[in-house]
């Protein structure tokens, strides 16, 4: 759904130099020679995942097979973009040309797209009297104010001695605290947190790690297992518990099933995630660029995935058969590449990565700078 942490990195995962914005500015860090391609790739493949995995969700009735892909593909791909994000957030202390990069490559995104998806399904979806409401994220935008959010406690999490399991400790109890999940999408921020923090622990030998060929071996079977599991599995558990909006009440569970199940994942997420970079490629390949534009992909594809939803798209054209399934995925990475590419990317800059310079005051450091 993300990009680099502080600078401008327009990507949902970004890269690994100085501030970006975990969720900025595609362009112009993108295309900085030191940049280590292997991170871009897993955001162009990761990009790729989101998207059909959305495109799967109005088809998936029925085919026991493509829910199964759907669970297996909802465990690890918004918890990998994160991981990144959080690893590319460790140098953020909440300069001022941090914080302007936050507002410009997060903040002015979530209300644009914000007000672009509530608009949409007012039009689209035949509800003329939805409200618009900026604190109530719709479809998609979760991610960017998550992200904001996140990124704003970097500096806290950084002071604490034990962050992971602290962040593990508000996950489980935000799972038993039904009535939360609305206002910015609490339950989300509080039960993906854990893999935020865990990123920002991380360092670069740990994903030389992954990228070892005993790992990749082993990544094989990992996900071989792990989806052969999700097919055991899938009629019998509900998907609600992968989008962690929701509290364990509130799915008629048991109170222990919230903190069973947080656990339960993300110790799944870890592994998977682990298997998917395992397989990435560390060289630069066709994609490598198209890295850069996550963040266009991201907000875009939205569009599509939602318009099968407010028209009889389905059902008109048989999306719900096996052929129809296939097509629908193939359009959807397709659709998803297209908007990850450089015309795209400097199509929206003005939204996605604004120079914004006239809405802040100049640091009176850099004007004392200019002035020797």
């Amino acid at each position: 759904m993300f990009q680099a942490p502080h600078g401008n990195q327009q990507t949902l995962l970004p890269p690994v130099r100085e501030p970006e914005t975990t969720k900025s500015t595609p362009g112009r860090a993108a295309d900085r020679p030191g940049r280590d391609p292997f991170f871009d790739n897993a955001k162009y493949l990761a990009i790729v995942l989101v998207a059909m995995a959305h495109a799967w969700e109005p088809v998936m009735e029925g085919s026991r097979a493509t829910r199964a892909l759907y669970m297996f593909v909802y465990t690890f791909h918004m918890p990998a973009f994160i991981i990144v994000s959080g690893y590319f957030s460790r140098s953020f202390t909440g300069r001022p040309d941090q914080l302007k990069r936050l507002v410009s490559g997060i903040v002015v995104p979530y209300l644009v797209f914000e007000v672009a998806y509530s608009l949409y399904r007012r039009w689209a979806g035949g509800t003329p009297d939805q409200a618009i409401s900026l604190t109530d994220p719709i479809y998609l935008t979760w991610f960017l104010i998550a992200l904001f959010t996140w990124r704003l406690s970097t500096p806290l999490w950084q002071t604490l001695r034990h962050p992971l399991p602290i962040a593990l400790g508000l996950a489980a109890l935000a799972s038993l605290t039904p009535g939360i999940g609305q206002d910015l999408d609490l339950q989300r921020i509080f039960q993906f947190l854990p893999f935020f923090v865990l990123g920002l622990l991380l360092k670069p030998e740990h994903f030389d790690l992954v990228r070892r060929r005993a790992v990749r071996i082993a990544a094989v079977p990992v996900a071989l297992g792990a989806l052969a599991f999700t097919y055991w599995i899938a009629p019998d558990i509900r998907m609600s518990w992968f989008y962690r909006s929701t509290s364990a009440e509130e799915l008629d569970a048991p109170w222990w099933a919230g903190p069973v199940m947080t656990f339960a994942l993300f110790g799944c997420a870890l592994v998977l995630t682990a298997a998917f970079l395992a397989w990435v490629p560390r060289r630069r390949t066709w994609f490598t660029a198209l890295g850069a534009g996550t963040i266009c992909g991201y907000l875009l594809h939205g569009f599509l995935v939602k318009a099968m939803e407010y028209w009889p798209l389905v059902p008109a054209y048989r999306l719900d058969t096996p052929l129809g399934r296939v097509a629908v995925t193939a359009v959807a990475a397709a659709a998803v590449t297209a908007m990850c590419t450089p015309p795209v990317r400097r199509a929206l800059r003005c939204v996605t990565e604004p120079r914004m310079a006239w809405a802040f005051r100049k640091d009176p450091r850099d004007t004392a700078g200019l002035s020797r």
